[in-house]
């Protein structure tokens, strides 16, 4: 089943006038911790201040089951932001539920002190269901870039090989619902987030997105060849990359959260985890430059990535992210992690 040709014809968006740094909103949802209130009014409101045009959220329903949702949309209406001046993403697919267990299914142990639960639904019907929930809770706000968020989680639960192609079929019927909400004028662009790039990959195959949303896979620590010529020919075709997660959730900076699991010492694969971040601190101290400005630097300069999604739980960091997409690093820095093995041998730092 392909969709594609009925996509081609209404998926003319091109998407030029995006901020390098789109603000993340995980930590709006209690991701790892649960932040007060009033801090997330401050850090959407130095968002909104420090934005150098229009403010872009990135956001999702599965954040904090709609949690970053509804705390976007009620700090935005506090803070009086015109709806003109701010540009939100949400990724469609996870819809709120009621919380019938002593903590959140869906990802347990990640999200904090949360009131509802919620399940993943992809499909026509569900994406459009999500779409309606999450502009509910946006407060008067709208999303105007969707997609359909963690396809490759959703193919990951198959049972057979057949039942693969059956939940790819959902997946395409969720695109079906997404180019009916723009043919309506309802979103402007359409684009998918995803953890394993090679669902991405097969998507663009089959719908023509405005935008793809890579995370945990295009960073300092993991930047295979084939996802490079990916990201590459994604953007000679005219797709917007944005490339996200790009601390393995933190990880690569001090935390012991890899790609949203905890990490332990004692294991090989935690042992080789620690070592690697062990050696990087030891290259960044040499030439003092910081870990989170190696990563967002290495992320962002990626031939073909055009912007890249930083969440923080501080409002005065929201500064300091801005700032680090503007950093520059001396060649030596790159060189040395080459020497070191801690990146690609292979790989050459042309940009920087």
């Amino acid at each position: 089943m392909t969709i594609k040709k009925s996509l081609k014809l209404h998926s003319d968006t091109v998407i030029t006038d995006l901020p390098r740094v789109v603000f993340g909103t995980s930590g709006l949802g209690n991701l790892f911790v649960a932040l007060e209130e009033q801090e997330k009014m401050n850090i959407v409101s130095e968002c909104l201040r420090l934005a150098n045009g229009k403010a872009v959220f990135d956001s999702a329903g599965k954040y904090g089951a709609g949690l970053a949702l509804e705390m976007l949309g009620k700090c935005l209406k506090q803070l009086n932001a015109r709806p003109e001046d701010v540009i939100i993403s949400n990724k469609l697919g996870w819809l709120r539920t009621e919380l019938t267990t002593d903590e959140p299914t869906f990802e347990p142990g990640v999200w904090k002190n949360l009131n509802y639960d919620a399940v993943q639904k992809i499909s026509y019907e569900g994406i459009l269901e999500c779409f309606e929930q999450g502009n509910a809770l946006l407060n008067g706000y709208q999303a105007q870039m969707v997609s359909v968020h963690d396809p490759d989680e959703y193919i990951a639960a198959a049972s057979s090989t057949r039942h693969s192609e059956q939940l790819y079929k959902d997946i395409l019927e969720a695109y079906r619902a997404l180019l009916d909400l723009k043919r309506q004028g309802k979103v402007q662009s359409i684009g998918v987030g995803a953890k394993d790039w090679r669902i991405i990959e097969r998507i663009t195959k089959d719908v023509e997105l405005d935008w793809i949303m890579i995370a945990n896979s295009m960073t300092i620590k993991s930047h295979p060849e084939e996802l490079l010529r990916f990201i590459a020919e994604a953007s000679q075709q005219g797709i917007y990359v944005i490339n996200s997660a790009v601390f393995h959730s933190g990880f690569l900076v001090g935390s012991n959260y890899f790609d949203y699991r905890l990490v332990e010492k004692g294991s090989i694969q935690g042992d080789a985890l620690f070592k690697w971040r062990e050696d990087f601190f030891a290259v960044c101290n040499e030439f003092d430059v910081s870990p989170a400005q190696a990563c967002v630097q290495f992320a962002l300069n990626i031939p073909g990535v055009k912007s890249i999604a930083l969440n923080t739980t501080d409002a005065s960091r929201v500064r300091s992210n801005l700032t680090m997409a503007e950093t520059t690093i001396p060649t030596q820095f790159w060189t040395e992690l080459k020497n070191r093995n801690l990146i690609e041998v292979n790989f050459t730092f042309t940009v920087l």
